[in-house]
Order: structure tokens, then sequence, then C-alpha cells
């Protein structure tokens, strides 16, 4: 064990001697039983939300027409 510990160390100090620092992310937990319920009811919150937000639509619709040349 110790001589994981020991290379998992090296590798850390190798980032940080890159210029790079460790982060903690914390994201919701897929294996929950009501995960895939809750997806749904926020996106379909935001979706009728969505609906009548004219600024919303109107920036998609700039930002779609930005998009020339990148399928190209």
């Amino acid at each position: 064990m110790a001589n994981v510990n020991s290379r998992v160390q090296k590798h850390r100090d190798a980032l940080r001697m890159a210029g790079l620092r460790p982060v903690q992310i914390w994201v919701p937990d897929t294996r929950r039983p009501n995960f895939t319920e809750e997806c749904h009811l926020q996106s379909r919150l935001a979706a009728e939300a969505d609906k009548t937000d004219s600024d919303m639509h109107r920036f998609m619709d700039e930002a779609l027409a930005d998009l020339g040349g990148w399928t190209e």
C-alpha cells in the first residue's frame, strides 16, 4: 500500500509543479432511486420557463446563426 501512496503522491507533486491544483467537485448521485424522476422534473420546469422567455429565444437564434462554417 505504501508503494501506491508514494506513486500517487509523486504524481500529485508533479501536477502541482506544473502549476495545477486539486479541486473537489460534488455532482448528483446518478445511482439514487429518484435521480431520473428529478431530471425529468427539472427539465420540464426549465422547458416551461423557456417557452415564455422571448429574450432567450432571440439569444438562441442569434447563437445558432453564428455557427456558420462549423460543419464545413
